[in-house]
């Protein structure tokens, strides 16, 4: 004989409170396009980027056209090291010769790609690798002659990125451009996904990173701020370091034709799903609409 205690009942009642209170928010996003960044944090635990697979099948699963960026800096720089090429870095952005970039090419579009691919695939959803290489995806200007062979996207052809979202499957890029005489280029990742999420009117960019989102003098997570506020809070300095490329990314796209940009902790279980489909969500979304989104 089969029975339910009190305690299972009352969990079940409040998983199906949760579902229907996310209803409102999965008709919402239904056909959207969602454009997530996804650091090298994750790819150094095995369960965040187990969760990560599954939260993906499952915003897919609802109707949300999601396309997926990726860093890779820890992968790269143990290879580089376990290869003994030395790597230097000019004002955070690392130095890229042409034995750096094929080092780089090889981690995040050999390995680093085939994990999230593996993922969300293993989960069964229905991933596929690109780089930013294929089709003439990402076309890029030399971001500056003393770092090497690093470009800034300068015209963006997402003809595969529609192919494979209208057919079903979930882009995952790697970071890599076309430069001026095709040669391989290293891109920033977060730039890369603020120039596809502006090329594709993204309904949401989401950068998930390993803290929590911007955070005020006291330390607390601020919910929301406009792009004013954003550059106000830069040239306080009250946003800094690692945090501000992040936050003018935001800017940037926002003002290209993206709706909002959500900073958000990765490591936070399932925070997509809960910044996504819950009334207050878990990052800092920066909008120009300082009202609900």
């Amino acid at each position: 004989m089969n029975t339910m205690t009190r305690e299972t009942r009352r969990i079940w009642q409040q998983t199906g409170k949760t579902l229907v209170g996310a209803l409102p928010y999965m008709q919402q996003y239904d056909n959207a396009v969602i454009v997530v960044k996804i650091g090298g944090y994750a790819l150094t635990d095995t369960d965040a980027l187990t969760s990560f697979g599954r939260d993906v099948v499952l915003m897919r699963q609802v109707g949300i056209n999601l396309v997926i960026l990726h860093g890779g800096a820890p992968k790269i720089n143990s290879m580089l090291s376990r290869l003994g090429i030395e790597t230097r870095f000019i004002r955070g952005k690392r130095v890229s010769d042409p034995q750096v970039v094929e080092i780089v090419e090889m981690v995040l579009a050999g390995h680093v790609n085939k994990l999230i691919v593996h993922a969300i695939n293993h989960e069964g959803g229905r991933a596929v690798g690109i780089s930013g290489k294929d089709a003439g995806l990402l076309n890029c200007q030399l971001a500056d002659p003393e770092l090497g062979q690093v470009g800034i996207p300068s015209r963006i052809d997402v003809r595969v990125i529609n192919s494979l979202c209208s057919n079903g499957f979930i882009p995952v890029i790697a970071p890599l451009g076309l430069g001026p005489n095709c040669e391989t280029l290293n891109v920033n990742g977060d730039t890369a996904a603020g120039c596809i999420a502006s090329a594709l009117s993204a309904e949401r960019l989401m950068l998930l990173t390993d803290v929590d989102g911007v955070l005020d003098e006291a330390g607390q997570l601020v919910t929301r701020l406009t792009t004013d506020l954003v550059q106000e809070m830069i040239g306080q300095g009250q946003i800094s370091g690692g945090m501000i490329p992040k936050t003018e990314t935001a800017i940037e796209a926002i003002s290209q034709g993206v709706r909002a940009a959500v900073i958000l902790n990765g490591r936070t279980p399932h925070s997509m799903l809960l910044e996504l489909f819950t009334e207050h969500g878990v990052g800092t979304m920066i909008s120009d609409d300082p009202g609900p989104q």
